[in-house]
């Protein structure tokens, strides 16, 4: 384990570094340099503040709910090292991210460690981070495998049909499900 890891301290994800190295090639650019980068905050700066604040108050909005169902205790929440830390890595991943099937999904992790319902938490971080590497699509496979439809008259039959019975986008991209599959089968 690192240092930083030891310490709680977050990592710099690739779009932080992503980031910078975008403001230092612009600012060396002669004559464009500084307002090169002044329009480059511009346009990324706000969105991901925004971001942010959405994500806080959605977290924030449905833990004072659970608070007032007297599912959670907040005070005791502060002190939570697991609940800090899977809130640390669910907002890195959220800032990631533009779509609201993962932003749900890493809601939901927070709030099954606020709730006392999260699994181990090895199986947690491994859940994290496939929210953060896999697409909707990979989530909605998942979903459906929870409890499956099967296709009328199917007393047998292969994983594809039963995911184009299930997800009309699938339908006629066998080459992209079979990929979907396989990315969830190599995770386990």
């Amino acid at each position: 384990m690192t240092s930083e890891e030891n310490t709680g301290i977050p990592k710099q994800s690739k779009g932080d570094m992503l980031h910078a190295t975008m403001k230092a090639a612009l600012s060396v650019v002669p004559g464009v340099g500084g307002p090169a980068v002044e329009l480059f905050q511009y346009l990324v700066q706000p969105p991901l503040e925004k971001r942010r604040e959405e994500w806080m108050r959605d977290v924030g909005e449905r833990l004072s709910a659970l608070s007032d169902a007297q599912r959670v205790d907040i005070d005791k929440l502060q002190s939570n090292a697991q609940f800090v830390s899977v809130v640390l890595q669910a907002t890195q991943s959220a800032m990631k991210t533009h779509l609201q099937e993962k932003k749900a999904a890493l809601r939901n992790a927070v709030l099954n460690v606020a709730t006392g319902l999260a699994p181990d938490e090895t199986i947690q971080h491994l859940l994290l981070n496939f929210i953060d590497e896999l697409s909707p699509m990979h989530l909605r496979i998942l979903r459906i495998f929870h409890a499956p439809s099967v296709p009328p008259g199917m007393s047998m039959g292969g994983l594809l049909h039963v995911l184009e019975y299930n997800i009309a986008e699938l339908r006629g991209h066998e080459e992209l499900t079979r990929q979907l599959w396989r990315d969830l089968y190599a995770r386990g």
